[in-house]
């Protein structure tokens, strides 16, 4: 197979999906590997890097896109690349569908077949290639959010570790997946007092019990979360249902409850945001305020750091690269229903049910069209 990784596009999206050893481990397998020029310059990785593994670099991303068979990318293609969509096509990638409407109607209409790396899921619902970024969102959020506490900022100015004699910042955690855990980690390393409300309350039991209680923890329901948004310095949404939207967890008004210069941290924008005042922003423009709260809604969190980011996913995403490529898609899909599942569209098809859901568009099971 012929496996094209096109440079990030992004606004500042310094990630790359595959690193060197990752090209080297496809060409090894028995495929060609074509690379844009400086794709993988932002992660650190030069051309020559690629070169040395036996990957082909060429030019522009026109060479990659129109002689790729699927194209391994990090995020999710923007409106300049859509002209590539062509029928047969396979992309791999991030894909967050849910609140992407004019995205998915472009890859419909192409034929293109579109692998989300964040909808492929284990039977105990887990989801192997959205976590590692998850575990740098969470990391990045709590950082983020000390960072425009700042007054500099137009922050409150509140330390978030606080320092002797003067109480730290209160961190409020919304959802205790591994974004939430992760923040959730930090938060507690800087010595914030951090609380985490979610609704599986198994999970706060587990997370109490191997964090030995260092952090609050609350149920998740409409009066806890507008009572505990009120004591936020930092506000970290960290909630996902694979997939689908996110849902709202905190309204307009509760954040006009805020404390004014407090920050709210949207990890969940990539999904379309959990407070209701969120839009998405980028590294280049970050931050903005509304009701007196700076809102840090950048939608690719983990491209502040990407060299970390791009080995992490790579050692994630890899194996499932290998698969399609070995395999092909139909017998890749259906020798792996964790990978299945990571099929958006096929064939003109919504075949994720979030999805569709989601966009009000026709939900087709995959397994009614490749059999």
């Amino acid at each position: 197979m012929i496996i094209g990784v096109p440079k990030e596009i992004r606004v500042e999206e310094y990630r790359v999906s595959a690193p060197p050893t990752a090209a080297g481990t496809l060409i090894q397998a028995g495929h060609q590997v074509l690379v844009e020029t400086k794709a993988g310059l932002g992660s650190g990785f030069e051309d020559q890097d690629y070169a040395k593994v036996g990957a082909t670099v060429v030019k522009t991303a026109d060479e990659v896109w129109k002689q790729a068979e699927m194209i391994y990318h990090v995020k999710e293609p923007i409106p300049s690349e859509f002209k590539y969509f062509r029928k047969g096509l396979i992309v791999f990638t991030y894909l967050h569908l849910a609140p992407e409407r004019e995205l998915t109607l472009a890859v419909m209409k192409g034929g293109v077949t579109a692998i989300a790396f964040e909808t492929v899921q284990l039977r105990d619902g887990t989801t192997p290639l959205l976590d590692p970024m998850s575990a740098v969102a969470g990391r990045v959020g709590t950082l983020a959010g000390a960072h425009y506490l700042g007054r500099k900022h137009k922050g409150s100015g509140r330390l978030i570790g606080g320092v002797p004699g003067v109480p730290p910042a209160t961190v409020v955690i919304l959802g205790g997946g591994v974004v939430g855990t992760n923040a959730a980690q930090m938060a507690v390393g800087l010595g914030a007092r951090v609380i985490m409300v979610t609704r599986n309350l198994a999970r706060l039991r587990y997370l109490e019990e191997t964090m030995h209680g260092r952090f609050e923890t609350l149920a998740s329901n409409p009066y806890n979360i507008a009572s505990v948004v009120k004591e936020a310095d930092i506000l970290i949404g960290a909630v996902l249902v694979a997939g689908t939207r996110a849902p709202i967890m905190v309204t307009k008004e509760m954040v006009k409850t805020m404390k004014p210069g407090s920050v709210i941290v949207d990890i969940a924008i990539d999904q379309g945001g959990c407070v209701e005042t969120s839009r998405p922003t980028t590294h280049a423009d970050p931050v903005y305020i509304e009701e007196g709260v700076l809102h840090y809604c950048v939608t690719n969190m983990p491209g502040m750091y990407p060299r970390t980011s791009a080995i992490a996913l790579s050692n994630a995403t890899l194996p499932y690269a290998l698969k399609l490529a070995n395999q092909g898609l139909r017998n890749a899909v259906m020798s792996d229903e964790c990978l299945a599942k990571g099929v958006n569209v096929y064939d003109g098809h919504v075949t994720n049910e979030g999805v569709a859901k989601s966009l009000e568009l026709e939900y087709t099971p995959l397994s009614s069209l490749i059999k």
